[in-house]
């Protein structure tokens, strides 16, 4: 079962890696301000960023200032819940991570309470967490998204009004999402794959010693 536990080691060492740098791609989702963004044709040196938290105007010398929203209450409802899904795919997210890491098959925890079947229950219980955070981050951003395109192709709205378009934050964020997606299914499929509960070194030996001590005697008495 040597090769085994080699891959489900391999797999879950890869959606780890993976799982901590979706994390970090929600993060930079979550903070960014360029979730949508606007240039005028009136304004040609100036453009506008839409975010969760603030509002910022960029200048084509470089320049750029940002503005907080003052009141909660006055948001739309959109940010709201852009706001709420996002940093509850961060939180499950983060969740995850502290809950498969010491299900990991390099890590020596679980010893005295369950082993081999605890460590599997918190790496799997850490892949659905991180699949739940994926989707969790896909659903404000494609939102987000849809509400660009209907407000962009919107007929009723004269061309010359300008219009938001997908800002860098949606990108990150949907790589984001998949992300998530891919390493909770990496840390599921590493268990699939561990079917067999590894035998301690230890263990493994006295059944080695035993077996090897009964075929002697067999061999004596025959």
């Amino acid at each position: 079962f040597r090769n085994t536990g080699m891959s489900a080691c391999a797999l879950e060492l890869l959606g780890m890696v993976i799982y901590v740098g979706a994390w970090l791609c929600a993060l930079a989702t979550t903070i960014l301000p360029q979730w949508l963004t606007m240039s005028t044709a009136l304004l040609s040196v100036e453009s506008y960023d839409l975010g969760l938290w603030e509002t910022c105007v960029v200048q084509d010398i470089g320049g750029i200032e940002c503005r907080s929203y003052d009141s909660l209450l006055g948001l739309s409802s959109d940010l709201k819940l852009a706001r709420i899904f996002m940093c509850a795919s961060l939180t499950l997210g983060m969740l995850g991570i502290i809950v498969a890491t010491p299900g990991l098959y390099l890590i020596n925890s679980c010893s005295n309470h369950g082993g081999y079947q605890t460590k599997r229950t918190l790496t799997i219980t850490g892949g659905v967490l991180g699949m739940i955070s994926g989707v969790l981050c896909l659903i404000p951003v494609s939102y987000m998204a849809h509400l660009a395109v209907v407000h962009f192709f919107d007929d009723k709205v004269p061309d010359a009004v300008p219009r938001w378009e997908f800002g860098d934050a949606l990108f990150c964020g949907w790589v984001a999402g998949f992300l998530f997606i891919v390493a909770g299914l990496l840390m599921v499929t590493s268990c699939v794959c561990s079917q067999v509960e590894p035998q301690p070194a230890l263990q493994r030996r006295y059944q080695r010693k035993s077996s090897d001590g009964s075929f002697r005697k067999h061999a004596e008495y025959v």
